[in-house]
């Protein structure tokens, strides 16, 4: 559909990326990766043709359609939410009332006249095609996005500037997920989304009719959604088959591939050169002299990019508090008439790390703010325990920090036995670079200030921290600083997060705030929809009628051997298949190179073959261990 030939593009004197050819294909399914400001972005407007190529060219199959969803400032207004969306069928609406005048005509004409055979033959074209392109089922399809979305049928008939820019991005995805459109162009699709609405767009795309490109910050969104990934990397685009896992490994299976020819190739070179410098002066070795060095001159010299910097950053441990950390006696929470939940009894102990799901509106926000003391209860106790002092991190933190200092000062004084190297590393990590680190916090947009807010936290962290989506405005990279963060924390943790990889890695519980209620369920997110799609029902535990004894029986689940639930199973056995398709090509070229080896025809060829069959069978014996260690994992779940 669209083809890049040479494509190169600079910002400034800054050079993005350039040689790009790339083919996409009318079943692309493509994830877009890369450090922040390496030209993901800008790579989707080009494509879309918002921006241009400084060298190379693009070009495009006829009659193509590409949509396409930037990260933000999208605003929608003059209609309701319903109307709006409707505007995708505007053609179709079209259809839809000639045909109805067509057939009003056709009541009042002669049948036997001329107009009417006219008349019938039109209605009958337009009929057709208005059934081929479900015409029928437009409203339907409306709602199905909609509510898949995380709109309530309630607010269809609110009128779209009602609704704030996050909810306005939503309405934009819904129009163009309605259009289907050749090519959808998405640029972080799920940062304004909640994990409900991210699981139905990840089923919804699984069966899109045709390509997509996105750029996510969401591991799990693109494990499940991508089967192809496009990395933009060292002024580079890289391909690489399969999800973001895949590509995790195929990438540093790579760069030790490279390293070991870099290695190799340095050893001939060093050969080579000592040669032709012990022989280079006497006229017996003239010949075999110019010889290597014809060769030295011929050989394409490998270059290792530089490594990414990985930030290893030691946070301060809190003082201990006592076992009980929290807890709820028949706690209810309402806003004047309006209830969120109520009768919920829970504790919550040392070391926990809970997170708090539910759809959007469910009162999550709520039970953190009523967990670090910012709102009131409206009936029932809340103890906090021993020794305990909560850190409560909101939506909006970045209103509590001082507009007047710049970052390093401020983080300097907040963190004083911290070195600047290791300030600036963490800064770093957190998205502000070089001179970034001496801008004034009131210049800062409010997802920066967030972000530098969460990073000032994790400095002097409290034995309780409450996280009110503290993965907002953070890519990979500093996500993982703060997972390995709080994994390392040896104090509590009250999350409320729409990222899936993070919960996983993170949570020891979940929460549940659903319909007025709050249900407790064991183990990690995975272990939540397990249970959710059909667990052992004694698994669940409902916080409003929870006993003491009903809590220590929770607790039990927990030391109970761990499930593999049926997503995680399914990724399992389609890496069993790709072991087995590698550890059979492994096996076949381990054959070929002890053939080759057989046949001397030089001593640098039989170095070469004896490197290339050295790393195959170190590589074989690692694709089997792996193979055995997940079939014994599946066996044991089956």
């Amino acid at each position: 559909m669209i083809q890049l030939q040479g494509a190169g593009k600079r910002f400034g004197h800054k050079l993005l990326f350039e040689d790009c050819d790339w083919l996409i294909t009318p079943r692309e399914r493509t994830g877009l990766v890369g450090g922040n400001g390496t030209g993901k972005s800008t790579l989707l407007k080009i494509l879309c043709g918002i921006e241009t190529l400084d060298y190379g060219s693009v070009s495009f199959t006829k009659g193509m359609s590409i949509g396409y969803l930037p990260q933000d400032g999208l605003t929608l207004s003059g209609r309701t939410v319903f109307a709006e969306a409707m505007t995708v069928f505007d053609q179709l609406r079209q259809m839809e009332k000639e045909l109805e005048e067509l057939h009003h005509s056709l009541g009042e004409l002669d049948p036997t006249s001329p107009e009417y055979a006219a008349a019938a033959e039109r209605a009958h074209h337009i009929d057709s095609e208005f059934r081929n392109r479900d015409g029928y089922a437009i409203e339907a399809q409306v709602g199905t996005v909609l509510d898949g979305l995380g709109f309530r049928k309630e607010d269809w008939e609110r009128r779209t500037e009602e609704f704030s820019g996050g909810w306005q991005m939503r309405l934009a995805l819904a129009k163009l997920l309605l259009e289907k459109p050749s090519l959808l162009l998405l640029d972080e699709p799920t940062n304004h989304l909640d994990l409900e609405a991210r699981n139905w767009l990840e089923s919804y795309l699984t069966n899109y009719p045709g390509a997509y490109l996105l750029i996510s910050h969401d591991r799990y969104f693109l494990d499940v959604t991508v089967n192809r990934t496009v990395e933009i990397w060292n002024k580079r685009v890289q391909f690489y088959s399969g999800n973001y896992d895949s590509y995790l490994r195929q990438k540093t299976e790579r760069r030790d591939q490279l390293t070991a020819s870099y290695r190799n190739q340095r050893e001939r070179i060093e050969q080579l050169e000592a040669f032709i410098n012990r022989f280079r002066a006497q006229a017996t070795k003239a010949k075999q002299v110019q010889s290597r060095i014809k060769e030295l001159d011929k050989i394409e010299r490998i270059e290792i990019p530089p490594e990414e910097q990985t930030i290893h950053f030691k946070f301060p441990q809190p003082k201990p508090s006592g076992r009980i950390v929290a807890e709820f006696k028949d706690v209810s929470k309402s806003y004047g008439q309006k209830f969120v939940f109520g009768d919920a009894s829970f504790v919550i102990e040392r070391g926990d790390r809970v997170a708090l799901v539910g759809v959007n509106g469910a009162g999550k926000s709520t039970m953190i703010k009523l967990l670090a003391g910012a709102e009131p209860l409206t009936s029932g106790s809340y103890t906090l325990g021993h020794n305990v002092i909560p850190d409560y991190f909101a939506q909006d933190q970045y209103k509590e920090l001082d507009t007047g200092a710049r970052l390093l000062d401020d983080l300097s004084e907040s963190a004083p036995r911290h070195s600047q190297t290791q300030l600036r590393s963490l800064l770093g990590c957190f998205l502000f670079s070089e001179d970034d680190v001496f801008k004034k916090i009131g210049v800062l947009s409010g997802g920066e200030r967030n972000r530098y807010a969460l990073a000032r936290m994790l400095l002097a962290p409290s034995n309780f921290l409450l996280l009110d989506e503290p993965t907002n405005h953070l890519d990979m990279r500093a996500k993982d600083v703060l997972l390995e963060a709080l994994k390392e924390y040896n104090g509590t943790v009250v999350f409320v997060s729409h990222d899936r990889y993070f919960i996983d890695n993170l949570a020891t519980r979940v929460f549940e705030i659903q319909e007025g209620h709050v249900h407790v369920f064991p183990g990690n997110y995975e272990d939540y929809l397990w249970r959710k799609a059909g667990g052992p029902e004694a698994m669940l535990v409902e916080v409003s009628t929870a006993a003491p004894t009903e809590q220590a029986s929770a607790a039990a689940v927990k030391k109970e051997k761990p499930r593999v639930n049926p997503m995680k199973a399914q990724k399992m056995r389609g890496r069993l298949q790709e072991l087995e398709l590698r550890v059979a090509e492994l096996e076949s070229g381990i054959q070929q190179y002890e053939a080759a080896l057989g046949d001397f025809k030089s001593a640098d060829e039989t170095m070469r073959l004896t490197v290339e069959l050295t790393a195959r069978r170190s590589e074989l014996e690692a694709r089997v261990a792996e193979w055995e260690e997940l079939s014994a994992e599946l066996e044991t779940a089956d």
